[in-house]
């Protein structure tokens, strides 16, 4: 599931194959942009910004992008067999001499002027991997709604950006408060310490390829605290992790689609459920 750190690693990955280069191919399949063509051009930068994706093209032009529940960018060797799925799932193909970049069910697509790239990303907060993370900014957008549930609050990416479903699960249950506490509720010292941990983890996750919550031995040991584990016994109690569905928020940018939510009922305990 692409969250900060999996779009940040990806960005690091096209940069690694475009930065520097020329265009030998350059084909997005969709209608708005579909006659576009900056072959010829050099690709300048390929940075991330929360969950978008930004490709610099010299000229002032940016091709932004986003993964949302579904999409991902490929690169493979020139000449390589593409593997990411079936052709018609293709929106966007980057080639170089060297590689090729393929961005398979990418649900957002456009091209814009490098200036313009604001309209795309300036509604978002302090990125959690960017070099405007602000703490400090972060805490105090994600308590600014005192009424607001907490799981709703840290997808609202207008607070803090990069933090997508699985850590949504996960930093309740290290802060051992419930996604559905108000975040008006929350004992002092924890907004501060949720956005702390937030950044240590994607941090940490941003050059792997397998996320990683748990602390300890690793040869044997879960992966995640909670996310994907209903049922199983919880890490630091034992009782049985539960597992809600809720429907996207509006402020996700992915609304419509149900997210299940993981909490255990004992290390947080929450009267609704």
């Amino acid at each position: 599931m692409p969250e900060g750190d999996t779009v940040w690693l990806t960005a690091h990955r096209l940069r690694r194959a475009l930065a520097g280069h020329v265009l030998v191919r350059f084909d997005l399949r969709v209608p708005r942009h579909a006659t576009a063509d900056l072959t010829g051009h050099t690709v300048l930068d390929v940075v991330s910004r929360g969950k978008h994706l930004l490709t610099r093209v010299e000229g002032g032009v940016t091709l932004h992008s986003h993964l949302r529940m579904d999409g991902s960018w490929q690169v493979y060797p020139a000449g390589e067999r593409w593997r990411g799925g079936p052709a018609h799932q293709i929106r966007a193909v980057l080639g170089t001499r060297a590689d090729t970049a393929v961005g398979y069910r990418l649900p957002v697509l456009e091209l814009m002027r490098t200036a313009d790239e604001g309209t795309a990303v300036g509604h978002l907060g302090p990125d959690l991997l960017g070099p405007d993370w602000d703490p400090g900014t972060a805490a105090a957008h994600l308590t600014a709604d005192p009424a607001r549930p907490l799981g709703e609050a840290l997808l609202d990416q207008r607070n803090l950006a990069g933090i997508g479903n699985v850590y949504r699960s996960e930093l309740a249950f290290l802060a051992r408060v419930s996604p559905w506490l108000p975040v008006g509720e929350l004992p002092d010292g924890i907004p501060e310490r949720l956005v702390a941990t937030a950044h240590r983890l994607l941090e940490a996750n941003k050059t792997r390829t397998e996320r990683r919550t748990t602390s300890g031995p690793r040869a044997q040991a879960p992966r995640l605290y909670v996310y994907g584990r209903e049922g199983l016994p919880c890490l630091r109690c034992g009782a049985p992790i539960r597992r809600a569905d809720e429907p996207d928020q509006p402020a996700a940018r992915g609304a419509g689609r149900a997210r299940p939510v993981y909490w255990c009922p004992v290390c947080q305990p929450d009267p609704t459920y």
